[in-house]
């Protein structure tokens, strides 16, 4: 026996691999999970051509075992092993990868076997370098190996970057298995954590709950005592760790809801029921197998900056991330699941996605799924859909706006709102197909609630026509129709600015002349309402009510209330506001004869209306022991 060094540039390169790569020292147990898996994935395709092997699927496994006294942890397989070339290729030469090599030696033939086809024969590793993720926990690490077909064991040592050994040793039967020598406990880490039967048993059902082959180890529990009412003794067994077979790789037909149920909740530590489960495989472009759950309630930090998306990213049932943001895009970002595929490319520490096209690619296959589901539950199911609406309409709603409306037409047919008319949701394709003859636009309106909004006065003169109202009750709802601009060649409308032409050609010219003559009382109106209006005009659209406030230009009231609660904020966004009188209310003579009369009351009655204007658009009145005095001067 003698020490060798490892085939690697320099000291400073294992070091790197040791330190470095992995950002979590947890991660080792996975990686060497994952390297016995390999192991076995290769005997077990040995088998299916050679009797020799004399064994089946059922007899491998993986064993996990801890000695904290002698502070060792030992993961041992009955995999295929490797020589005394193999150990040294293997695993004296940094970033070599044999699993990697296996897979492309054979890649003819795992496509040809009907039993490869299945995905029976699928490898994890590819860099080579999870192995020497060990030496993060442990001090020493030990190999002992016999490979198939060969009488001699051997056994490699090292203890880090100053090389290994490698000699003969005795071994029964094939397979491998490893011995860490765990590091001492320091001030800020605590390595005798990983030789604790609950940590180990987490780690496996974290990472490794769905790696094919039974992962054991010999467990201790306390149960009742048959011989002693209310004690409890100790009781040893050899239990299964795993899963092994994912609930996502299974028949749609075989899985029971309640099985979709538990696993919803056990796996994202929820107390209720999904709304709904979308289960499908994608093969083609980009093969993956996925679970993916719609929530019935947003999560407890949804709206908080510590809330984070994503979808629970596997490979061959190996959990590379838990939560990997890129799968789905923010408006779904209430979705929960899982996604498994073995054609991603991950970065060398298989901790992270490397950003290639195969991601996009499932990640567009995701949304397009999503979108589809939800588009069947409006159609088959619209109880539930209504549900999931209440819940998550803004997500959907912020969807249409965000990045310049480019996700605009596949999320436009999945909104609804309030109406008027029956204070039902709608869709603004049924809203359109329900519009009566001679309406061309997509009346709405924004406020607190449909209720409030049925009260507006603008409200009033729309229904009068025949047309129902749409209620704009979230911030971001005025925002989304921006960008779609037309629904189905019909312009949007807000009652509360847009010019409605409502009114006949007579009605019309009724207005104008009206306006025309009041122009120098108006005007005075303006003047001291100052900068508060744009103008003070008379209006037919009003109904009963006697005044109203409307906006011009670009930004409505509501945009503007909506971007003056915004961090940073200032006065550069308003809303142009328009002071509208009811042409034909009784407070309109009112007005002529303090124009003529009494020019100081007229004043005070401007105000007045001015503020109840605001009052009537859900805006504060801005001097209220003025508006109060004025209203006690007229009593």
């Amino acid at each position: 026996m003698r020490k060798k060094q490892f085939k690697a540039e320099s000291k400073k390169l294992l070091d790197m691999m040791i330190n470095s790569i992995y950002t979590n020292k947890e991660i080792f147990l996975r990686e060497l999970i994952s390297n016995a898996s390999d192991a076995i994935d290769k005997l077990y395709f040995k088998s299916l051509t050679d009797t020799s092997v004399g064994m089946n699927k059922d007899d491998f496994e993986i064993f996990i075992s801890a000695d904290k006294e002698a502070r060792t942890l030992t993961i041992s397989d009955n995999g295929i092993g490797m020589t005394a070339d193999e150990l040294e290729s293997n695993l004296g030469t940094i970033a070599k990868s044999g699993s990697l090599n296996f897979k492309n030696e054979n890649d003819a033939e795992l496509t040809e076997n009907e039993d490869a086809k299945e995905k029976d024969i699928e490898v994890i590793g590819q860099f080579g370098v999870g192995f020497y993720s060990s030496f993060m926990v442990a001090k020493k690490v030990e190999v002992v190996s016999k490979a198939f077909g060969e009488d001699v064991a051997h056994k490699w040592t090292s203890e880090g970057a100053d090389g290994y050994t490698l000699e003969e040793c005795e071994k029964e039967n094939v397979g491998t298995v490893i011995t860490l020598y765990m590091k001492d406990d320091t001030e800020t880490e605590d390595y005798s954590r990983f030789l604790e039967q609950f940590t180990i048993t987490e780690l496996v059902k974290k990472y490794s709950d769905y790696i094919r082959y039974p992962i054991k180890m010999e467990t201790t529990h306390s149960v009742p005592d048959s011989e002693k009412e209310g004690e409890y003794k100790e009781e040893t067994a050899v239990e299964i760790l795993n899963s092994m077979v994912p609930l996502w790789r299974k028949n749609k037909n075989e899985i029971s809801t309640e099985e979709y149920n538990e696993f919803y909740k056990s796996r994202f530590t929820d107390y209720h029921d999904p709304l709904d489960v979308i289960h499908f495989k994608s093969e083609g472009t980009a093969t993956f197998d996925s679970i993916i759950y719609i929530p019935s309630a947003a999560p407890f930090d949804f709206y908080s900056k510590e809330y984070e998306k994503g979808l629970a990213l596997y490979t061959n049932g190996v959990m590379i991330m838990e939560k990997c943001a890129d799968l789905v895009p923010d408006y779904f970002s209430f979705v929960k699941g899982i996604v498994d595929s073995a054609d991603l490319n991950l970065n060398i520490s298989r901790e992270t996605l490397q950003q290639d096209h195969q991601v996009r690619i499932i990640a567009k296959a995701i949304d397009r799924k999503i979108k589809s589901e939800l588009k069947k539950m409006l159609t088959n199911d619209r109880e539930k859909y209504e549900k999931f609406f209440d819940v998550f309409g803004v997500q959907i709603k912020w969807g249409v706006y965000s990045n310049y409306g480019a996700e605009k037409d596949g999320l436009k047919d999945l909104m609804m709102f309030k109406s008027v008319k029956n204070n039902k949701y709608v869709t603004l394709k049924e809203y359109v197909e329900n519009m009566p003859e001679g309406q061309e636009k997509i009346y709405y309106a924004c406020g607190e609630a449909p209720e409030k909004i049925a009260l507006l006065p603008q409200t009033e003169a729309v229904t009068a026509k025949g047309f129902d109202v749409l209620c704009f009750t979230d911030d971001v709802d005025e925002f989304a129709v921006q960008m779609l601009m037309e629904y189905d060649g019909k312009q949007f409308a807000n009652i509360c600015k847009d010019d409605l032409n409502l009114s006949s050609d007579e009605e019309k010219k009724a207005l104008t002349e009206k306006n025309e003559a009041a122009k120098e009382m108006l005007d005075e109106m303006k003047g001291w309402l100052g900068d508060d209006v744009t103008a003070v005009k008379f209006s037919d659209q009003l109904g009963t009510h006697a005044v109203c406030l409307s906006s011009e230009g670009y930004v409505s009231l509501d945009m503007a209330k909506i971007l003056s609660r915004m961090p940073g904020a200032n006065d550069g966004v308003k809303a142009q506001l328009v002071l509208e009188i009811n042409k034909d209310h009784k407070v309109a003579e009112k007005l002529f004869d303090l124009f003529a009369n009494d020019k100081a009351q007229l004043e005070k009655y401007t105000k007045i209306l001015y503020n109840e204007a605001r009052l009537v658009s859900g805006l504060e009145v801005e001097n209220p022991t003025e508006f109060a005095d004025m209203i006690a001067d007229l009593m």
